[in-house]
């Protein structure tokens, strides 16, 4: 079946409005499992990433639940009254994330002070502490991010990329997908960060924008696969590589 897209529409959008009515109609009853995702993919001939935010869309409305390595199940059949809310999904936003964030990098490497400088130094030094605490908040990465966007000198470019942060929390469909992925003990890498530092500090615009362009493009990878337990699992371990080798030059 080809997947036909409205105008309007991101592709997981049409695969989601497609499952709702397929829901609806009884097609999988409730406490049954939805397809895998690579056969729903090659049935509305889209890619799996898609077909993962579509479910999302679902989960969000409560009509299926994701249990990681076992599938999506539907948990109520939907009414006349529901409808995907299409909020801002966890792969949008990081998309955004990259466009801004890292062109606001390569501009605060030309703008930024040594203080502004010592200030990322030390939430860089943060964000590692954070990581080794069982109970640790993303406080220190979200503040390490809006303390590039503060070296701006751009009262728009910080305001943008504070709203960004803000979606984080406020649209259920990326709080929902960032909440697995925090769940799934994925954290911030330490190594990403410390190489947008050096760029920033050896004042290379081009070299700060690859840098951030490189974090949130493996942020990105990283929700893509934050449903999927192999993934997961490898996720961790690369994390934790990439942690003990941060500690062993840092020793």
């Amino acid at each position: 079946m080809e997947n036909q897209q409205r105008s309007s529409d991101r592709l997981y959008q049409d695969v989601a409005r497609q499952l709702l009515d397929e829901l609806a109609a009884g097609r999988y009853p409730v406490g049954s499992r939805l397809p895998a995702e690579r056969d729903l993919a090659l049935r509305f001939n889209v890619s799996r990433p898609t077909v993962r935010e579509a479910i999302i869309a679902l989960e969000v409305q409560g009509l299926v639940e994701v249990r990681i390595g076992s599938g999506a199940y539907v948990l109520r059949r939907p009414g006349e009254g529901d409808a995907p809310g299409f909020n801002v999904s966890a792969f949008e936003l990081t998309e955004a994330r990259l466009l801004f964030e890292g062109e606001a990098a390569a501009l605060a490497a030309a703008q930024a002070t040594d203080e502004d400088l010592a200030e990322i130094e030390g939430l860089v030094r943060q964000i590692a502490a954070e990581n080794l605490d069982p109970n640790g908040t993303e406080r220190a990465d979200r503040a390490f991010h809006l303390a590039i966007a503060r070296a701006t000198r751009n009262s728009a470019i910080y305001n943008a990329i504070e709203e960004l942060w803000n979606l984080r929390s406020t649209s259920p469909e990326a709080a929902l997908l960032h909440e697995k992925a925090r769940h799934a003990n994925v954290k911030p890498v330490v190594e990403e960060h410390s190489a947008v530092l050096e760029a920033l500090r050896a004042r290379d615009p081009a070299a700060a924008r690859a840098a951030m362009r490189a974090h949130l493009s493996a942020v990105l990878e990283t929700l893509l696969f934050a449903t999927e337990e192999k993934a997961l699992e490898e996720a961790r371990r690369a994390t934790q590589a990439k942690r003990d080798r941060y500690g062993r030059a840092t020793a």
